[in-house]
This record gives structure tokens, sequence and C-alpha cells, in this order.
């Protein structure tokens, strides 16, 4: 069952429909049925795993209790030095 999202040419709403057979979306909002199918942005899986925030090099700051400078593994901020 693919999701697609449209928007309302009467009244300009935009959602999304879960498409079942047989079944042709209507707005929402204002029940119209002339409808405009629009581009999805979709969520890509890769096969390398992300780095979390932690995993990244954290830079200092230069300067004493910079923040980011402790190496806090909470990142930056995260510790009470000022």
């Amino acid at each position: 069952m693919p999701l697609f999202e449209y928007e309302c040419r009467g009244c300009g709403k935009h959602f999304e429909y879960l498409t079942r057979d047989g079944q042709t979306p209507a707005c929402p909002e204002c029940k119209g049925a002339d409808l405009q199918k629009l581009m999805s942005v979709f969520a890509a899986q890769s096969s390398t795993p992300a780095k979390s925030f932690s995993d990244r090099p954290m830079s200092a700051a230069g300067g004493s209790g910079a923040c980011g400078a402790c190496g806090d593994p909470r990142g930056p901020g995260s510790c009470s030095m000022n």
C-alpha cells in the first residue's frame, strides 16, 4: 500500500493518503477531488552505518574551557566548564 502526497487544488491543503485497492483520495479539509499528486521526499537506507554525533571528532574552539574543548563524550555544552 503506497503512501502518496497530494495538494488540493480547491483549498490548497497538503496531505498524505495511504492508497488501498479501489479507493480514491479526497481532500480531508474540503472533501474536494481536484487533487495534484506531489513528488514525495523519501528516506533512503545506506549500506554504510551513519556516524553518530559522538563518533565525530570534536574541534577545540581554542582557549581554556571553550565549548567542545574538554572532550566530554556527550558533546559540546554537556560539561560544566565555562
